[in-house]
């Protein structure tokens, strides 16, 4: 069995901001920090703590991967920061608070832009376009890694993430506007020789899967 974990990074200053974010680097908040280091925590519970890390070049991203590999005992893994799996470029938006653009644009230009998978805001990308960089990266870097065995955990943003789950799951353009990856919380992917999953939209996991050890028989 092969095991990938996709990580969104922990909240950022933007996010906590309600702020059009994109390529502009911004950092993590200090609860941010903290749903890294929960995250590597419970990989270390759950005996899923990485091999191999693949993360965005921004600093949310790997900040977020640096903390998890921490505190999944693994600070030494190798760890690839790659623009390949950077945020959406969102363009003009980049720095506006988005209950104001929702406002300007109306609900149904806002769902679409930032939902379609072909819709780009002026000067930005669409998820077609972040899909064209990030796959050739994913079959040449991390998919092979994957097959050799490797647990992999693979750190990115809301966009890129969606879009790697979407590749994997097959989604359609309906089940895609739909999904959203929430931030620190890892999603675990266990798929097949071929790569494809054997649970279709992964697993994600929480506090609780972690098995409790009961005290030794006699302990005191």
């Amino acid at each position: 069995m092969n095991r990938l974990i996709l990580l969104r990074h922990g909240e950022s200053e933007w996010n906590a901001r309600n702020l059009f974010t994109g390529r502009l680097d911004v950092a993590l908040t200090r609860r941010g920090e903290q749903q890294a280091r929960d995250a590597g925590t419970l990989l270390r519970g759950l005996d899923l703590a990485p091999d191999i890390a693949h993360c965005s070049v921004l600093r949310r991203a790997w900040h977020t991967c640096a903390l998890t590999l921490a505190a999944a005992g693994r600070g030494a893994a190798p760890v690839a920061a790659v623009r390949a799996l950077a945020e959406r470029d969102y363009g003009a938006l980049q720095g506006r608070d988005r209950a104001v653009v929702r406002r300007e644009l109306g609900e149904a230009e806002f769902r679409r832009i930032r939902r379609s998978a072909d819709a780009r805001p002026p000067g930005g990308e669409s998820l077609d376009d972040v899909s064209a960089r990030l796959l050739p990266y994913w079959r040449a870097h991390i998919a092979p890694r994957l097959g050799a065995g490797a647990t992999v955990l693979v750190v990115g943003h809301s966009n890129s993430l969606r879009c790697l789950a979407a590749h994997l799951d097959t989604l359609s353009p309906t089940e895609l506007h739909h999904l959203e990856l929430p931030p620190g919380i890892p999603l675990l992917y266990e798929l097949d020789r071929a790569l494809r999953p054997l649970r279709r939209g992964g697993r994600y996991l929480h506090p609780a899967d972690t098995p409790v050890t009961a005290p030794a028989t006699g302990a005191r």
